[in-house]
């Protein structure tokens, strides 16, 4: 059977066959709140960060702050995504800031009253981290819980855009307040916007409908709704006494959830497609450019560039530029796929065509990095990596989100951020000792190189399945 294209048929309502656009107040609240939260987060991982740079200045506290506020996350993202086809996702969504909320109120108190200490925040970026990894798969599986299918590409391309906003905004603000203010009253400002975030999700009236969690939040769970296409074994969790045996039963269901997850996974060809090849853009091109402070330093020491309204001379001012390049890419990109690309991409094969042009298209301008004959070139091939990444993202995430079944969203977005999560520092781990090697724009063609098998890969899919129904 020929694809059907994505529709919109959510979004009328039955009684009256009108058109029902309560579905805008839900993503307004959702995405205003996810703006504060994510505003206040990275103003405060900024100045941790740079606390650390300053008074430190050692690598290895660089390492062990990358390890704590990245690792955890890719971990517990294992079990968030099964927690988000489980328990209600706008409670795992508002939970994590609100605990996160509380820990940067210990760490504020701390440097305020003088005890602050390098275990102490490493203990912090660490709880952060893992909230995170509650709370990511869990707001992407709930968007579609409360979004018209038609209108998911729009949605997350407008997220993708406020990520983006919030990149440029963030450091700026940060660098502004850390000369101004002591820092435990900026880490009250992440306390703050969680805080709004919160009372925005509270207020979000969750239609009922069938893209709901499998089970509550109890100690059963009753998994005989779960589609046969699904690969998950229809059995039902039986009540337990006591609490041990309640602990047991649940760290079973969980790892019963990520093997079933991953089988489902895996039969998909697009989910397939979209996992690994976005794994693998993490691993040969996002760790590049990381490295981008090495590229700076040593290829364009020395080297100014006057745009008219700045002059670059500095380190710092490169750095800077780099990385607004690539924030105003992002939101161009976004920018392109909320308003033509939710008109364009009506069907998840065309979705996928782009995601995978878009793959190759990050690959290329990776490499364009490492051969760039000037700095005004590079920051021409910066700003088109941006685009390129918004173009690939939107799409991505509305096919996990489409081509899963309601109850199986969760735990694909949790296997998607563990990789990509992991994909970053495996991709350090091999990009940074061969930037001491070799030249370092050898680093940025390699890795540019290796990303387009993956783009290649997720493209051949599109073929090998035209005309096909893939929905499980």
């Amino acid at each position: 059977m020929p694809e059907a294209p994505v529709t919109s048929e959510a979004s009328v309502t039955p009684e009256t066959g009108e058109e029902d656009t309560s579905w805008i107040r839900r993503i307004a609240l959702l995405l205003t709140g996810q703006a504060f939260s994510l505003l206040g987060s990275n103003i405060v991982q900024y100045a941790l960060w740079w606390w650390i740079v300053m008074q430190e200045k050692s690598g290895w506290s660089m390492l062990l702050a990358t390890l704590f506020g990245v690792v955890p996350q890719g971990v517990v993202s294992i079990f968030g995504g099964s927690m988000a086809d489980r328990y209600n996702r706008k409670k795992l969504i508002m939970f994590p800031d609100l605990i996160i909320a509380g820990v940067t109120v210990v760490l504020s108190v701390s440097f305020a009253m003088g005890w602050a200490n390098l275990t102490l925040l490493f203990v912090v970026l660490f709880i952060r981290s893992a909230g995170g990894g509650i709370q990511v798969p869990a707001l992407q599986a709930f968007i579609p819980e409360v979004t018209p299918s038609g209108k998911l590409l729009r949605v997350n391309s407008i997220y993708s855009i406020i990520n983006s906003a919030n990149m440029i905004a963030a450091p700026a603000l940060a660098a502004v307040l850390i000369n101004i203010a002591p820092l435990w009253s900026i880490l009250l400002i992440d306390v703050t916007t969680a805080i709004i975030g919160v009372g925005f999700v509270a207020l979000i009236r969750v239609p009922k409908n069938d893209k709901a969690p499998i089970a509550t939040d109890t100690d059963t769970a009753d998994v005989s709704s779960v589609p046969e296409a699904s690969g998950i074994d229809k059995t039902t969790v039986t009540q337990h006494t006591g609490p041990v045996s309640q602990v047991m039963a649940g760290v079973r269901r969980t790892f019963a959830d990520l093997k079933d997850g991953f089988v489902y996974t895996m039969k998909h060809p697009y989910l397939r497609g979209v996992i690994f090849g976005d794994a693998l853009t993490f691993i040969m091109s996002v760790a590049p450019m990381n490295l981008t402070l090495l590229l700076m330093t040593r290829e364009y020491e020395g080297i100014d560039l006057n745009l008219g309204f700045v002059n670059l001379t500095t380190a710092s001012d490169k750095l800077a530029a780099n990385e607004l390049g690539w924030s105003i890419g992002m939101l161009v990109g976004g920018a392109m796929m909320s308003s033509l690309g939710a008109r364009m991409l009506r069907s998840t094969r065309v979705q996928m065509r782009v995601a995978s042009l878009s793959v190759a298209l990050v690959g290329l301008t990776i490499l364009g990095l490492g051969i760039a004959p000037n700095l005004l070139v590079y920051l021409i091939i910066d700003v088109a990596s941006g685009i390129a990444t918004a173009t690939c993202v939107g799409p991505m995430r509305t096919i996990i989100q489409t081509e899963s079944d309601e109850k199986m969203v969760g735990r694909v977005f949790g296997l998607d951020t563990t990789m990509t999560t992991f994909g970053l520092p495996i991709g350090m781990l091999v990009f940074a000792p061969l930037a001491d090697i070799i030249p370092i724009s050898w680093v940025f063609v390699a890795g540019g190189l290796l990303t387009l098998p993956g783009a290649w890969y997720m493209f051949s899919l599109t073929r090998k399945y035209a005309g096909t129904t893939l929905q499980q």
